[in-house]
């Protein structure tokens, strides 16, 4: 047998074999012991990196800008109030709808009863004119003119009066004697108002104005005119009264 024949275990030999075996243990528990620190390491590591992105989310966080409970109050406050007076503009503004509303529905009935009233009126308004408003009926008719006018009734259209379209319907053209503007020469049917709102108006007979009328103003301003300037007798030249 040869001198590497007696290196070289045999691992059909017992004792070689048992030999071998111990060797493989050995390895195999060296292996695991440096494999250990490594996983150590890597499990360190990757908590070293977990840790330093929690710091810097931390660090990211303004804590001042959280805001605290007091703040939160004052704010809730705010909204609250803020609320609270629109709510209270929203009511005023409802309650002058609903006043408003209130009057003009008011104000729209009485002026329907007043418009069925005109004709009665009228025929009142007639039979005083013909003198035939007397007794009872008299009280009746004075009692309803009475009624009417506290209701703000109103009645116009006279003889003499300027024209306005607004107030009188012309139904007619008759020359009134003096009239110095377009007037009402005759009153068929008075009109109504209930202060500026006119419920009917007047129907009338209109006159252009006289010619006469206006020459007989210029020939008395002329008068006038004449009268001023002219000089007194009883006084010298010089406009001094005389002397005994």
């Amino acid at each position: 047998m040869s001198q590497n024949d007696n290196l070289t275990p045999d691992p059909e030999d017992p004792r070689d074999k048992e030999k071998l075996d111990a060797q493989r243990e050995e390895a195999a528990d060296e292996t695991a012991a440096g494999a250990q620190p490594d996983g150590t390491e890597q499990d360190d590591s990757h908590g070293d990196d977990v840790d330093d992105a929690f710091e810097q989310i931390v660090e990211g966080v303004d804590v001042e800008e959280a805001p605290s409970k007091e703040q939160q109050l004052e704010t809730m406050l705010t909204e609250r109030t803020e609320d609270l007076q629109r709510l209270q503009a929203e009511y005023v503004n409802y309650k002058r709808r609903v006043d408003r509303d209130r009057d003009l529905s008011k104000r729209s009935g009485i002026e329907k009863v007043l418009a069925d009233l005109m004709p009665v009126l009228d025929s009142v308004a007639m039979a005083r004119q013909h003198g035939e408003l007397e007794g009872g009926f008299k009280l009746v008719a004075d009692e309803l003119e009475k009624v009417s006018r506290a209701h703000g009734l109103e009645s116009f259209g006279e003889i003499g009066d300027e024209f306005d379209p607004m107030l009188h319907e012309a139904l007619m053209q008759m020359p009134l004697e003096g009239a110095r503007v377009t007037c009402v020469s005759q009153v068929m049917q008075p009109g109504y108002r209930i202060e500026d709102r006119v419920l009917r108006p007047a129907r009338v007979a209109v006159s252009e104005p006289d010619p006469h009328a206006a020459q007989d103003d210029s020939e008395h301003a002329n008068d006038v005119a004449a009268t001023d300037t002219a000089p007194d007798e009883s006084s010298n030249d010089d406009g001094t009264k005389p002397t005994d």
